[in-house]
Order: C-alpha cells, then sequence, then structure tokens
C-alpha cells in the first residue's frame, strides 16, 4: 500500500493498487435502494477503464487535454475519470444539472469554463448532451456515442508526476471557473501523509455517497480507497438523501470502516433515519467517521451519537479533518481511536478580542468549540493576523498553511495568485491553534464585524436552526453594511411552513431572542420564506453571498 514509507515506489496514479491487481476482488460495490448492488472486480475495474481510455481516443482526445465529466453520479463516471487518468488527459469531476441549480446560471458557468479552461470536451448523460451542445463551444459527448469496445490506441507516454492530473473545481452559484489543479506527486503525497495519519490498512473498507465533484467525495471517498486497493462501497448522493439508512444498510453489509460525512449528514441521518430501517444494522465494524468541510459542530455529533449508539457506534468513532481542495485534500486529522477534543472557551472574549480564553467545561457560559486535530505529515499550519503576522496560540487569525500537496496553480487562471511571497497559502479561514491542534471558526469573507465584534454567520445560524418552526438546516445569517450606523447590521433569512402572518411573527421575535440570550448581538433583519427559497452552492451548502443578494432584490433593503 502506498504510504510515507513505500511512497518512492509510486510514479503517478497510474501505479494505483487497483490498477496493478488482476484478480476477482472487489474494487467498487455499488450499491442502491431500488436495485441489487453491482460488484465490480479489479480485473473489471482495470479492463473497462481501459476500454473507455480507447474510446476517448478514438473521438479524437489526446494527452493534456481537459475533459470535464458531468455525470449523475454512477459507475460510468468513474470508468471516464480514470479512462481520461489513463489516457493521459486531465478530467475534472462537474455536477450536472439538478433542481438546487438555476439552469441559465448552471449553463452559462458551463460556457465561460470552457472558454476559459480550454475544454476539450464534456461527457455526460444522453439525456442532457442535446443541452449542452447548444450552448457550449467545445464537443459534448453522451454515453451512447463513447464505444467502449474501441480498439486499443497503445499506451501513451507515462506523465510525469510532476504535471497536472486532474483538477477540482470550486464550487458555488454564479461561477464554477477556478480549478484547482493538482500533480500526481501532489495527490500521491496527500494519499501516502493521510493513510498513515489514519493507520490505513489493507482490511480497510470505505463506504461513500458523497459526490465526486467535491474534494471530500473525490479523494477520501473515491481515489484514496482506489488508489489502495481497498473495497469502496458507493452510492448515489441524490439516493442517500432520500433514504439515509442505506448508508448504515452498507456499513452492515461490508462491514465498512472508515466513512467520511459534512456536518449537516450527522443531523439529516440523525432525524431522518427512522427507527425501523436500522434496527438490526451494526455500525461496530467503524474504525471512523470523519466530519469535515463545515465548521463542526458538538450538537451533531452529540445527536449522532445518542441515536446510534443502539447501533454500535462510540464516541472514539467521530473524528474530524479540516480539508481544502487546495491542499488536495486533508490539512489536519485527528488521531484515530479517540474522540475529538472539545476547547470550552468564552464566546464574549473570542467575539470582542479575537482570542479563546479557556474556561472550565461545566461554566454555564462556556461555548464548545470542536478540535480538527493536528496538521497531517508534510503539512505546516500558522496563524496570521491581518498584516501577515504570525499569531501565537489561541489568538484567531486567518489559516495559511505549506505543504508538499498544494495545488500546482488555478488552471488557466494567471489572474488568481493562490500563493503568498513566502509560498504560504492563505485559505481565507479564520481559526486557532491550541495544543498543537486547529480549530477552524469561519470564513474571513463571511465575517461579520456588528459593533466591533466579529460575528461568525455559522455560529448564529446554528442558533436560529434550533428555533421551532424554523426548517432545521435552511438558515443562512449575513451582515448588511449600515454607512449611518458605521458597521454591520445583522440579517437572517429562514425558511418555514407557517403560512400565517402571526406564526411567522411569533418565529420572527423567536429567532431574535434566541440569538440575543445566545451570542449577545442583535438581529436587524428577520426575513421569513417559504421551502426551497434558499440558495445552494454546488456541493449542498448554503451561499451566503447569493442570498443576500436574493433578500436584498426581494426586500430592496440594504
Amino acid at each position: 500500500m502506498l504510504s510515507l514509507e513505500s511512497r518512492g515506489q509510486y510514479a503517478t496514479l497510474l501505479d494505483a493498487e487497483t490498477l496493478r491487481a488482476d484478480d476477482d476482488r472487489p474494487a467498487i460495490v455499488y450499491v442502491a435502494s431500488d436495485r441489487p448492488p453491482v460488484t465490480v472486480s479489479r480485473r473489471a475495474f482495470a479492463a473497462t477503464t481501459a476500454a473507455y481510455a480507447n474510446s476517448l481516443h478514438e473521438v479524437g482526445l489526446r494527452p493534456r487535454d481537459l475533459v470535464v465529466i458531468a455525470h449523475t453520479q454512477n459507475l460510468e463516471s468513474i470508468y471516464a475519470f480514470w479512462g481520461a487518468l489513463r489516457l493521459g488527459a486531465i478530467p475534472s469531476m462537474f455536477p450536472t444539472l439538478t433542481e438546487k441549480l438555476d439552469p441559465d446560471v448552471y449553463m452559462g458557468s458551463m460556457a465561460e469554463l470552457a472558454r476559459l479552461s480550454g475544454v476539450a470536451a464534456v461527457l455526460t448523460t444522453d439525456e442532457f448532451a442535446p443541452a449542452l451542445r447548444l450552448r457550449l463551444p467545445c464537443p459534448v459527448y453522451g454515453s451512447a456515442e463513447l464505444h467502449h469496445d474501441a480498439p486499443a490506441a497503445g499506451h501513451p507516454q507515462p506523465p510525469d508526476p510532476g504535471e497536472i492530473a486532474f483538477l477540482q473545481h470550486s464550487s458555488g452559484t454564479t461561477g464554477l471557473q477556478k480549478g484547482v489543479a493538482l500533480s500526481h506527486a501532489a495527490v500521491l503525497n496527500q494519499v501516502a501523509a493521510y493513510s498513515d495519519t489514519l493507520s490505513l490498512r489493507e482490511s480497510d473498507v470505505v463506504v461513500s455517497w458523497l459526490p465526486l465533484y467535491h474534494d471530500m467525495g473525490l479523494i477520501a471517498g473515491f481515489l484514496l480507497p482506489l488508489l489502495q486497493g481497498l473495497p469502496l462501497v458507493l452510492m448515489s448522493p441524490f439516493d442517500w438523501v432520500q433514504h439515509p439508512a442505506l448508508l448504515f444498510r452498507a456499513i452492515h453489509d461490508y462491514r465498512a470502516t472508515l466513512c467520511w460525512l459534512p456536518n449537516f449528514a450527522y443531523n439529516h441521518c440523525a432525524r431522518r433515519v427512522r427507527r425501523r430501517d436500522s434496527e438490526g444494522l451494526s455500525a461496530a465494524s467503524m474504525r471512523l467517521f470523519v466530519n469535515c468541510s463545515e465548521p463542526v459542530r458538538h450538537d451533531s455529533h452529540t445527536q449522532f451519537l445518542e441515536r446510534f449508539a443502539a447501533n454500535g457506534v462510540r464516541a472514539d468513532m467521530l473524528g474530524v479533518s479540516y480539508a481544502m481542495a487546495e491542499n488536495t485534500f486533508a490539512v489536519t486529522q485527528t488521531p484515530p481511536g479517540r474522540p475529538a477534543r472539545l476547547d470550552s472557551i468564552d464566546g464574549q472574549e473570542l467575539v470582542t478580542s479575537g482570542y479563546a480564553k479557556p474556561l472550565p467545561p461545566a461554566d454555564p457560559t462556556a461555548q464548545r468549540r470542536v478540535s480538527c486535530g493536528p496538521p497531517i505529515p508534510g503539512t505546516r499550519l500558522r496563524v496570521l493576523d491581518d498584516d501577515g503576522r504570525p499569531l501565537d496560540d489561541r489568538h484567531v487569525g486567518q489559516l495559511a498553511i505549506h505543504s508538499d500537496c498544494l495545488l500546482t496553480g488555478y488552471y488557466r487562471r494567471p489572474d488568481l495568485q493562490p500563493f503568498a511571497p513566502d509560498g504560504w497559502f492563505l485559505t481565507g479561514d479564520r481559526g486557532y491553534v491550541a495544543e498543537g491542534e486547529v480549530y477552524v471558526i469561519g470564513r474571513s469573507k463571511d465575517l461579520i464585524i456588528n459593533a466591533g465584534k466579529n460575528i461568525y454567520p455559522a455560529d448564529i445560524e446554528a442558533i436560529v436552526n434550533q428555533v421551532p418552526g424554523v426548517h432545521a438546516g435552511r438558515a443562512v445569517a449575513f451582515g448588511v453594511a449600515d454607512e449611518r450606523e458605521g458597521t454591520e447590521l445583522i440579517a437572517v433569512v429562514a425558511e418555514t411552513r407557517a403560512a400565517s402572518g402571526d406564526e411567522r411573527a411569533v418565529i420572527a421575535r423567536a429567532i431574535r431572542a434566541a440569538v440575543t440570550h445566545s451570542a449577545a448581538v442583535t438581529v436587524t433583519y428577520v426575513h421569513l420564506v417559504g421551502p426551497r427559497w434558499l440558495l445552494k452552492t454546488s456541493s449542498g451548502k448554503i451561499a451566503r453571498a447569493a442570498n443576500r443578494e436574493k433578500w436584498r432584490r426581494e426586500t430592496r433593503e440594504g
């Protein structure tokens, strides 16, 4: 297996264990709620991806061509990605159009991506291909147009380890053009260091429903197991959202040991998995559920643990990682085998002075922050003030990282320079370090400065989501500049099923009271809306900037 010790035996991603082996051990098991599982052996995976590479060559694609894969997530999207890699092309997973995305914005973003990045081809479904062809300047191929029995085209020259292997595209609602370019060497460095951190073993089994166009799904829930030759039990994210018990059924049936989840998934499982659907299912085989990609909340872990303790979930299974596409994936990871550390701090001190002052855990005023763990091997992290100077422990600032698995750059975007002059990458995230472990608070661009206090929207949203009548997980907070007051005012938009004006007035008052009580700040604007009002990014996160603009148009405030 790939580890820091064996790193020298791997030159490119084509040295993956799954491609090296010629046997019938499972590479992928694709499960669904409405049909039997499909098992793909290592032998079949290698043969199918080779055939896919040949079919891509047949339609005119060549090494170093950028190939966008915009499928609904299934086995074909996986074969397309690895087929492009085997050809020497540069694949990039992309979301397909769903009801969450505005069709005009999506099509415009795809067209802009094709123009800026010089996309050679888009691979998509037969149903979606005609619509894309009308908008894109590059060839678009549906599944039926690729002949997977195409004759072998010979073996292209192996890529240089420093060459770009693939792109991860940043998510958003108005632009998807920022391609994070990752070299073969950077990805292998990440997988080696992260595997050692996880104490990865040949008996591990990864289970995932995560979208492959997001770094958590692409690296942890896709490339890591296939590179390491571990069985990957995969399902559609759309299927999982509708049938969240499918995850626990897969863990039980295949004795899975590793699973990565965004924070909201812990709440979704705890609230939506019916008792009768999880009865008799065991999660005792699990070594780690890893929470990453959002500010991690202790109450989410608590709900998940309480709900699934009867199924064998233990506190020491709940790990945390701070991750980002620009570092390939993981920046930090809590050590396996122990719960993530909790830091009890003075919330008011954090807001007013940017210092995470410790408080006794029993103090009723203490805020609990969840550690993301120490940096993984090969990755260094420091906290910087607004002038770029390093800060001492427990002082909040921008997180900066330096590693051997950082991006090469943003693909064909010379206007975007990701590195500071000293070679460190400025993440745009804010947090602090305590006792060698990293605590992430939020994004710098989302920070609300209200009357001299630094307010983190995620903290406000967590309070609002607990208010009766608010659709949990469907609230957004943001700042609204007020020139007269010389500060930012706080606005909250929350979805509710309450229809009458009286009901909504009660909920609005409850939101203001809850935020004032818990955060000691005042919410100026509360806007209650119906279901599906809020805009999300392609990776499923609430899009604060886009929702602020929608609120402004609708209310003419701000």
